[in-house]
């Protein structure tokens, strides 16, 4: 086990993994560097290519994919200026990587997934009535 190995154990806070997951953490972020895996894209295309995604939440989602050293943001000077976002080798690999393995597991588990999801908000209608019952 390594220093670094043994820091997490510690501190689970502050594991790479923690890092890693928050990559996930925001709805569109993941949805952005699918888009962007068919090549670099102006950010009207890329909006386009999402549907339904704010100018807000895609200036957002950008700016901390680029934090992450997730995707590059390429000026071009041309008149109009134009301006194109692709993945790096990092985020390339992100996608390709665990998203694909992720949407691996989601197309075989994505029914039973849904089913657990389901049942326990039927769990918690059912508690939620007997509560109120009782109150009565």
């Amino acid at each position: 086990m390594t220093d670094d190995d043994a820091h997490c154990y510690e501190l689970v806070a502050d594991c790479r993994l923690r890092a890693a997951a928050e990559l996930f953490a925001h709805t569109w972020d993941p949805v952005v560097l699918a888009a962007l895996r068919a090549g670099p894209r102006r950010r009207r295309d890329l909006r386009a290519a999402i549907g339904g995604i704010s100018d807000k939440v895609l200036t957002d989602a950008v700016r901390r994919l680029l934090a992450n050293g997730l995707v590059d943001r390429e000026a071009r000077a041309e008149a109009p200026p134009r301006v194109e976002y692709a993945l790096t080798p990092l985020g390339r690999s992100l996608v390709e990587g665990p998203m694909a393995a992720l949407g691996r597991w989601v197309t075989e588990h994505g029914d039973e997934l849904l089913e657990a999801q389901e049942a326990q908000e039927a769990r918690a209608v059912q508690q939620s009535h007997q509560v109120r019952a009782r109150a009565r």
